[in-house]
């Protein structure tokens, strides 16, 4: 099954977005402080659990505690910092992203089983 898995280092970041050369990336920028992150982490579970692409590398950053890494992703990836927010990354480049009350299980199924 595949699981979320938390980025805590900027080094971290950087090897998994070299690593979006070969297998894409979704990356789950949440705020623990949010209700409205709190509904879309959620929804990424419920797609996680309801068969998942696996062909996918699931990680997240805490937008609270690890600020400089959200920072990071924002200037690296050249997508406007939100939160709650999804991108999706394929070859070092995002190709998708959506954030808030977008993020639901069926978007991310709708965008995520066709890679």
């Amino acid at each position: 099954m595949a699981t979320l898995t938390k980025m805590t280092t900027i080094e971290e970041l950087r090897n998994t977005l070299e690593s979006s050369e070969q297998k894409p990336l979704l990356l789950f920028k949440h705020s623990t402080r949010c209700p409205i992150s709190a509904k879309a982490y959620k929804e990424v579970q419920a797609y996680l659990q309801d068969r998942p692409n696996e062909q996918i590398d699931y990680v997240w950053i805490d937008v609270i505690a690890d600020r400089p890494i959200s920072t990071q992703a924002a200037e690296t990836l050249s997508t406007v910092h939100e939160s709650p927010q999804v991108i999706l990354v394929k070859e070092g480049a995002p190709v998708w992203h959506t954030s808030h009350f977008h993020i639901t299980a069926e978007a991310l199924k709708t965008q995520l089983d066709g890679i």
